[in-house]
């Protein structure tokens, strides 16, 4: 056997493939080879479609990008949290190729002016002026990771399979049978008789001893508490602090000003009846017409008899009217009054306006320091990556915040605060720069472990229309404690006499609810106690309304008619009965049955969109590639 297996390697097909091999190991090297044996780049396939680990790499990074903007500061996401993320991403994968399958199946496209119009009027991709801009759209894409055709192609795919399952939800059906019990509960009306007990009603107990004071501080720590507290240094370089070294001079606020107007300046609008004809006699005819009384249709079929055109332009500015001779006409009128004829460029005019909607305009003093604030932001944006990356770069090479050169336009805070950022009086903590600039050191200081390094952590500021940097180190933590009792002493004494009147209403509206619970009627209980019945308005459930307390509108709705209830409100006890049950009558309130009956069907339609989904991805029953994934969320590294 040996023999005849030496005489198959002699073979010339077998030498060749042989040659090939040391080829193969001298070119790319034995470790590379071996790699490559039995390895694949795909990360799922869906029916005929197949997922390339690149498109779940790009589509992983986007969702990261979003999670950790969302993680405190200094918290990176574990390796659980990347698989999860990696297989959520691909599972979205998975779900949009089987809807685009099922979509080429049936046909459905969507027509370029549609994903158009859809695009445009997103609201992240408006400019100043409010309406779509180019050069804003395409930071929105660079900010997310995207290009212009990947978006487009994202938007088609969305609208198609908008309406897809549109066209699956309509067919929802509610029945009247669901749709009862719900609208009952809905629009169902209740009152109470009640009896209040006000803990303001109690009498003064006896002053309370020394003993029973600490007893009380001792059972009800909680209530004296002391908050952590955190020692910082921290430096802030923000447009604010940059002020002094860039100018910013009235001309260039009022270049500003000039540039923004169309954001302080809302122009008059004017809904105006037009008729236009080429003869001014046929103009006059018309005008006496329209003066003596007739109505807009009459005046419409008179002018085209003319050869004129009658047209109504709807809440348009000076400059969208056509002519500016016709502008001047409508902007001179006065409203519910015929004008003209008056000659323009494109005839004789006859006008009424029907509808003023007055302009505004904020003057340049009004503006005048939030435009400082926006101008010095706009300037101070390439000194402040410049500054930045001096400063990344001195912290990045191992120095403190008091080694900070002074040259750098940063300004240097230093205190304790709590987490809601105040002082240990109270005050608010003395934190330079925008809101948004506070809120994020604050967090940050209770995010920070005692001893990190500082680094350098860039804010977005919208309210000054740019951005600020800080970094903070935590130099002492103080655990939440409990006060002295000695400082707290006067509020204990308040507390102890509080609850004090507060358990004696508690025992007599016990006292009472137990009378109702053994049979008297709750006004005969209340005569006894001698305290006054009271009865409240109708209400549906969850909807507040004066006269009914909050605290009574949900256990008002799970009662018997004529069974007792006790509840606390911050006042005071209430002891209550159902005392009128009026139920919801579809017939009577036909809006009402309509809109559970619209809420229902969307839910349903939502369920059903969800179940078709579900069914697309099981049909196209994916195969999945675990190693691909492992290495996009790191796991195989």
């Amino acid at each position: 056997m040996i023999s005849a297996f030496r005489r198959y390697l002699e073979t010339w097909v077998v030498r060749g493939f042989f040659l090939i091999m040391v080829l193969a190991f001298i070119s790319w090297g034995v470790g590379d080879v071996v790699r490559m044996i039995g390895t694949s780049t795909w990360a799922a396939k869906v029916g005929g479609q197949t997922i390339e680990g690149d498109q779940l790499q790009q589509a992983y990074q986007r969702d990261m990008a979003q999670v950790t903007r969302n993680m405190p500061s200094g918290q990176e996401p574990t390796q659980a949290m990347r698989s999860d993320i990696a297989h959520q991403a691909l599972d979205r994968l998975i779900a949009q190729a089987a809807m685009s399958q099922e979509l080429q199946r049936l046909h459905v496209v969507t027509p370029d002016q549609a994903v158009r119009q859809a695009i445009f009027a997103i609201p992240a991709f408006r400019g100043p002026n409010g309406q779509f801009d180019q050069a804003t759209f395409q930071a929105v894409l660079r900010n997310n990771g995207l290009t212009e055709p990947r978006f487009v192609e994202m938007m088609r795919s969305d609208l198609a399979q908008q309406q897809l399952l549109t066209a699956i939800s309509a067919g929802a059906a509610t029945p009247d049978v669901l749709l009862h019990p719900l609208f009952q509960g809905r629009f169902e009306k209740r009152a109470a008789d009640m009896v209040e007990f006000p803990f303001a009603a109690a009498p003064e107990p006896p002053a309370p001893t020394d003993a029973e004071l600490q007893r009380w501080y001792d059972n009800h720590p909680d209530l004296y508490t002391l908050p952590e507290y955190r020692r910082i240094k921290a430096v802030v370089l923000s447009p604010q602090t940059l002020a002094r070294d860039i100018p910013v001079t009235d001309a260039d606020l009022q270049a500003a000003y000039q540039q923004r107007k169309s954001q302080y300046v809302t122009p008059a609008k004017r809904t105006a009846e037009v008729i236009s004809v080429a003869d001014e006699a046929k103009a006059q005819t018309l005008a006496d017409q329209w003066r003596a009384g007739g109505d807009w249709p009459a005046m419409q079929k008179a002018a085209q008899e003319a050869a004129g055109s009658a047209i109504t332009l709807d809440n348009a500015t000076e400059r969208e009217f056509p002519d500016p001779e016709l502008a001047r006409m409508v902007f001179g009128a006065t409203p519910d009054s015929v004008v003209g004829p008056g000659k323009g460029a494109l005839g004789w005019y006859v006008v009424r306006v029907t509808k003023v909607a007055s302009g505004n305009e904020q003057t340049f003093d009004d503006v005048k320091d939030k435009l400082r604030e926006q101008v010095l932001a706009e300037k101070a944006a390439d000194l402040m990556y410049d500054r930045a990356n001096k400063v990344d770069n001195v912290l990045g090479s191992g120095a403190s915040l008091d080694e900070m050169p002074s040259d750098l336009g940063l300004v240097g805070v230093a205190g304790t605060l709590d987490a809601e950022g105040n002082t240990a009086d109270g005050t608010a903590a003395p934190v330079p720069g925008p809101t948004e600039l506070k809120t994020a050191l604050v967090k940050a200081a209770f995010d920070t472990q005692k001893g990190d390094p500082p680094r350098l952590v860039e804010v977005q500021t919208p309210s000054t229309g740019g951005s600020a940097y800080y970094a903070l180190s935590v130099e002492d933590v103080t655990p939440p404690g409990v006060k002295p009792f000695d400082t707290v002493k006067q509020q204990v004494a308040t507390d102890w006499i509080n609850d004090a009147r507060r358990h004696v209403e508690e025992q007599a509206a016990a006292k009472l609810l137990a009378a109702v619970k053994g049979g008297q009627s709750l006004a005969d209980a209340a005569t006894v106690a001698g305290v006054t019945v009271r009865r409240t308005p109708l209400v549906t459930r969850g909807a507040s309304m004066e006269g009914v307390p909050q605290q009574l509108e949900a256990p008002l709705f799970a009662l018997k008619q004529g069974e007792p209830t006790m509840v606390e409100t911050p006042e005071g006890f209430i002891v209550a009965v159902p005392a009128d049950i009026v139920e919801a009558d579809p017939k009577a309130d036909p809006a009402g049955y309509a809109q559970v009956r619209q809420a229902v069907g969307r839910s349903i339609g939502t369920d059903l969109a969800s179940v078709f989904a579900d069914a697309l991805r099981t049909r196209a029953a994916p195969r999945i590639n675990q190693p691909v994934i492992d290495n996009v969320s790191g796991r195989g590294q």
